[in-house]
């Protein structure tokens, strides 16, 4: 895992809409970088809900929200409609950004092996730099939980 005060490794991927964007397009704001295994399933959904149930507020504390998956544009354009999710998800189909996040490698489940994206999420300070990391979240309450520890950042409601 990536620690605070590491510089967040730059990137740039399609969003849902197959529109680039860059972490460096963010500079200047809090942003929460939350990196999810697959699009449309049980805990991915739960947590995609928690950043929209809650979207309001990281907009008064000035905080973009992007989710990051190995899924294609079209599963998380359908994703993104079907719950009517308010920020970007972004495609990393070969993982390369998971990958520099410390969040892609080997997974086992029910039996199988196979490369996949982990759970976690970094909220990147203005300058660029991780200001908290979170590994394995459990996607209850994972937004409010960042809500709150970014109360102790400084990045306080307009």
């Amino acid at each position: 895992m990536l620690a605070p005060g590491d510089t967040a490794p730059e990137f740039e991927l399609s969003d849902h809409r197959g529109d680039p964007v860059s972490l460096s397009s963010h500079r200047g704001d809090h942003v929460v970088v939350y990196f999810y295994p697959r699009a449309d399933t049980p805990g991915c959904t739960t947590e995609a809900c928690g950043f929209r149930d809650r979207y309001a507020a990281f907009e008064e504390h000035d905080v973009a929200v992007l989710g990051i998956s190995d899924d294609p544009v079209d599963d998380i354009a359908s994703f993104a409609a079907e719950y009517d999710l308010p920020f970007r998800l972004l495609s990393d189909e070969d993982g390369t950004v998971a990958a520099a996040y410390d969040s892609y490698g080997e997974k086992n489940m029910f039996g199988n092996t196979f490369d996949g994206v982990f759970r976690n999420t970094y909220v990147i300070d203005p300058d660029g730099e991780v200001a908290l990391a979170y590994e394995g979240v459990s996607p209850e309450g994972h937004a409010e939980t960042i809500l709150e520890d970014l109360d102790g950042l400084g990045a306080d409601p307009a």
